[in-house]
């Protein structure tokens, strides 16, 4: 039997965060936004209430909630704002390698800590000249002794600057395929040799932190090794499958907000005598949003649902990111030509939801990365 109803649990994540949203993120994400805040007192809020690192297991103080839970929770947040939700969303990007390879010592010390208090991590892959070829990157990590050397720079690395912790991927085999080339690391944020960039100033999203982290010669002790060596490559990828079904819901929330903001504009705004909702024009745009909400949180929602039956949901999170990716730019930018003079001044929020939404077809993959995997996919299967 296939049912949408949300059970009670949900239904009760799904209204505190949107109450959250409404109350705590909402009002404050255009001061963020303009001032490039990061929005650490509503991040400490989140945590308090429990919208935050929810997915971390009880076995180490958390809910152990699944990936269609955090989606659910993640549309909510990011309706407030994309990019405070960016900022939450990180921990979850750099928690899931440790939680997917970690073993009961790296979980209880890592995870643990980020229960006890409302402390931030990051997730290092990306480099300068390594962004969608992650197996072009050259951050290295060579043994020595029973610790790594670890060194290279790594770029646009989300809650780079309030980092704990960073996960970290880096080449311990130079000659191997890149699918056994790189090993994952824990890496301690004041460990000696780390220096943190200037804070990127983005078109959108700007209330995330996004630096570039450089290792020199870090010293990294193995037992801060997440599983064996060369197999993080892996590990990063298993990350994602239940990592982008909780960004891609992010996309659906910031779509839903723009065409909410669309509705209301288009309803008290008049021209020739009616308001423009009585115009064609207009209100097919409006319906061809909310067909792009609701197609791509169906798709969200699958992709959420396969990987929490213990499935592998690879095809449908890279379906569900690249969709609900695109509809947010084309559902933002209706919402810019909806609102015409208006929507292109800061006065309105459809302006900030635009300039948000473009990172979505990004970062995490770009929506052609999606597609390169959506098709592999199709024709694997035979």
């Amino acid at each position: 039997m296939i049912g949408f109803e949300l059970n009670e649990t949900q239904q009760a994540f799904q209204e505190m965060a949107r109450d959250f949203a409404r109350n705590e993120i909402a009002p404050a994400a255009a001061e963020h936004d303009q001032e490039g805040k990061f929005p650490r007192d509503i991040l400490v809020k989140a945590h308090a209430v429990g919208l935050m690192n929810n997915h971390v297991p009880e076995n180490y103080g958390g809910l152990g909630l699944g990936t269609l839970d955090g989606c659910i929770i993640s549309e909510e947040i990011a309706w407030g704002c994309t990019g405070i939700g960016t900022a939450m969303e990180a921990n979850s990007l750099a928690e899931m390698p440790v939680i997917v390879a970690g073993n009961d010592e790296q979980k209880k010390k890592y995870l643990g800590r980020m229960i006890e208090e409302p402390l931030f991590a990051a997730y290092c892959v990306t480099e300068p000249g390594a962004g969608s070829d992650v197996a072009a990157a050259r951050t290295t990590a060579t043994k020595k002794g029973d610790a790594w050397e670890i060194s290279g720079e790594k770029m646009w690395i989300t809650n780079g600057g309030v980092a704990n912790w960073y996960f970290v991927l880096a080449k311990t085999d130079s000659d191997a395929r890149p699918g056994s080339a790189f090993t994952g690391f824990i890496v301690d944020a004041d460990s000696p040799g780390i220096t943190v960039g200037k804070k990127e100033w983005n078109m959108g999203q700007r209330a995330s932190d996004t630096r570039s982290i450089t290792f020199e010669s870090v010293m990294v002790p193995d037992a801060n090794r997440l599983g064996d060596v060369g197999y993080g490559f892996k590990i990063a990828m298993k990350a994602f499958d239940k990592t982008r079904p909780v960004v891609a819901s992010a996309a659906v929330g910031l779509s839903r907000r723009a065409m909410e903001e669309s509705i209301k504009y288009a309803t008290e705004r008049k021209t020739m005598g009616r308001p423009i909702a009585g115009h064609q024009a207009i209100a097919f745009m409006v319906a061809d949003m909310a067909m792009a909400v609701e197609s791509s949180r169906m798709l969200v929602w699958k992709a959420g649902y396969e990987i929490d039956q213990g499935r592998r949901n690879t095809f449908y999170a890279s379906m569900a990111k690249a969709t609900a990716a695109d509809n947010a730019m084309k559902v933002a930018t209706d919402a810019v030509q909806i609102h015409g003079g208006y929507g292109y001044s800061s006065e309105y929020p459809v302006e900030k939801l635009m300039r948000d939404a473009k990172v979505f077809q990004i970062y995490e993959g770009t929506s052609q990365i999606q597609r390169l995997i959506i098709s592999k996919e199709i024709f694997q299967r035979g």
